[in-house]
């Protein structure tokens, strides 16, 4: 699995309810069901990937984030995930909304936007940055609300989610050391992973 997915897994309890929302081609259910006995479902935009998932005997539907969470009932899930997909949403904002409402936790990765080789390629060659994160050019990236590891807890303290645990990584898996200090994980983590609740 990717590394982000193994580490929402570490973040699941056993035989929890969760929501996969982009689950792809569903490698995280497959996980949670067959190791943590979770009643893992999953939505995901793309036809094939869903297709494909389904044909895995995995519980998959094909929807789209933006428009289909509002037919969940409230309190529906222990846990939504939501794994490199929120900068490719039309609205995050909503969608953060409504996994809470759906969900206790919500479980979120994305692609940090305010690391140093982000920042150093826009400043040195003004230019759209190709990183082992960010590794599309910009006329073929699904990314259309790329935020920094400061913006999204800027978001959380604007709406009043709690933070339950975070933490930035690099693409191989190292942890940055800066647990207390966002400043410094915005700068060098490649990519964060957030747990949120709702007051």
């Amino acid at each position: 699995m990717r590394l982000d997915l193994r580490l929402i897994a570490e973040m699941i309890p056993r035989g929890a309810r969760v929501l996969d929302i982009g689950c792809g081609d569903g490698a995280l259910l497959a996980h949670l069901t067959a190791e943590k006995a979770a009643d893992a479902r999953g939505i995901e935009i793309d036809m094939a990937a869903a297709t494909q998932a389904v044909a895995a005997g995995l519980a998959v539907i094909q929807g789209d984030a933006d428009h289909d969470l509002a037919f969940y009932p409230d309190g529906a899930f222990d846990y939504v995930v939501l794994s490199r997909t929120l900068q490719a949403v039309e609205k995050p904002r909503e969608v953060l909304r409504q996994m809470l409402r759906i969900g206790r936790h919500a479980i979120v990765s994305f692609p940090n936007f305010g690391h140093w080789m982000v920042r150093w390629h826009l400043l040195a060659k003004g230019r759209m940055p190709m990183t082992s994160t960010w590794h599309r050019a910009w006329y073929e990236t699904p990314n259309i609300h790329p935020c920094t590891i400061r913006d999204f807890f800027g978001l959380c303290a604007l709406d009043g989610y709690v933070v339950e645990e975070w933490l930035a990584v690099d693409e191989h898996g190292l942890k940055a050391p800066w647990r207390r200090s966002p400043r410094l994980a915005n700068l060098f983590g490649e990519q964060a992973l957030f747990q949120l609740r709702r007051r």
